[in-house]
């Protein structure tokens, strides 16, 4: 085996979210043909130490704590004239383990997942996991932020859409979630080898018979993801002030379910009679097998929803926004919503429709495992390594 470094902005572990569940098994299928050393940051008390299963899978770790303060890293930036961004992630430790095990190991290869990462790469052929175009997320956030906010916003985006660029065209291969998002890239300018690898779904974890669920006290409308990110932050408000309203209105019963770590306090603020914030749970597929609907009303999404695929993989009915089915190929076994009301129409429609949704776990199984999409960083790697 050949030796490869993979540098990630987060532990890949616990794959509890979009970005760490991607990591996560990217990480264990390069392990299978390589020797793999990682190096990430850890944002969280006990991120620091991986579970021995994943330890086994490597040749060496070293994770180490980010602790920066946003505000530091921001006014670091200003001064320095680099994003936000990259300050935030820029730490004399990590330059030191990258260094190590450079000096230490003959590497032939490196993955860098996430654009944070890109700036401990080496002479070495490299792979820039983007995953999605950060940048243009900045910019879209810029216009619908607060006058001092926003200037923040517009120049990170441009700040960040420029570097995103210039390390495209010095790496081997730019990678990103979709080829929405590829697209979207190249139209900005970004040039080199971009390809989209999308993400998968671990169909055997997800799936109807994997989890007892017990009956709920009426129709449950359940939306999951990490409950501290501004976008599921907005779709959730969306829904409770304005979509749900309407869905009540001829469904007395229903409830709506925010089920994901971190609530913010505007988040905990929309718990109601109506309305269950959960905070972190054990299993999320729990609260998925008792979803009558799961919905995704994200007006800003970037890339594939890997909410959307595990409620597929767990064969729900499922309405979602234009923006946050944009990514997957569902095969029409999501209801593509538009407005509030036309999106109040699709989850009362499914509430009173048929209970499971089958074609969507059939769609998941045929288009989406783990195995089978990560099947061109093979081919990739296979190349640089030759």
């Amino acid at each position: 085996m050949k030796d490869l470094l993979f540098l990630a902005h987060r532990a890949p572990f616990p794959p509890d979210r979009g970005d760490k569940i991607r990591s996560y098994h990217v990480l264990r299928h390069l392990a299978r043909d390589w020797r793999v050393h990682l190096c990430a940051f850890a944002e969280q008390a006990g991120e620091e130490e991986l579970p021995p299963e994943l330890r086994a899978e490597l040749a060496s770790h070293h994770i180490l704590r980010r602790t920066k303060p946003m505000p530091v890293a921001a006014v670091q930036a200003l001064g320095t004239g680099k994003p936000i961004s990259l300050t935030a992630f820029a730490h004399p430790g990590m330059m030191r383990a990258v260094a190590d095990v450079r000096a230490r190991h003959p590497i032939v290869a490196t993955y860098i997942f996430s654009g944070q990462m890109a700036q401990y790469r080496g002479d070495e052929p490299t792979i820039m996991d983007m995953v999605d175009v950060d940048s243009a997320k900045f910019a879209s956030l810029a216009k619908s932020a607060k006058p001092g906010m926003r200037s923040v916003l517009k120049r990170e985006g441009r700040l960040l859409g420029r570097y995103e660029r210039q390390v495209a065209q010095s790496v081997a291969a730019t990678l990103f979630v979709s080829e929405a998002e590829a697209a979207l890239f190249r139209s900005g300018g970004g040039q080199g080898n971009v390809l989209a690898v999308e993400n998968g779904i671990d169909a055997n974890h997800y799936g109807p018979a994997t989890i007892d669920a017990r009956a709920s006290d009426g129709p449950l409308i359940v939306f999951t993801g990490q409950m501290d990110y501004r976008p599921n932050i907005d779709a959730v408000t969306r829904f409770a002030e304005h979509i749900l309203p309407l869905v009540r209105a001829a469904c007395p019963a229903a409830r709506f379910a925010i089920v994901g770590r971190a609530p913010t306090p505007a988040v905990r603020r929309l718990a109601s009679e109506a309305v269950i914030v959960t905070g972190e749970v054990p299993d999320t597929r729990i609260w998925l097998a008792r979803a009558a609907v799961c919905v995704a009303p994200l007006d800003l999404a970037r890339g594939i929803q890997n909410k959307l695929l595990e409620a597929m993989a767990m064969a729900r009915p499922i309405v979602a926004s234009v923006a946050a089915a944009e990514g997957i190929d569902h095969g029409g076994t999501i209801a593509v919503a538009g407005d509030d009301r036309d999106f109040a129409e699709r989850v009362i429609a499914a509430l009173n429709g048929p209970t499971d949704n089958p074609a969507a776990r059939a769609q998941v199984l045929a288009r989406y495992d783990w195995t089978a999409r990560l099947a061109p960083l093979d081919r990739l790697l296979g190349a640089m390594a030759a």
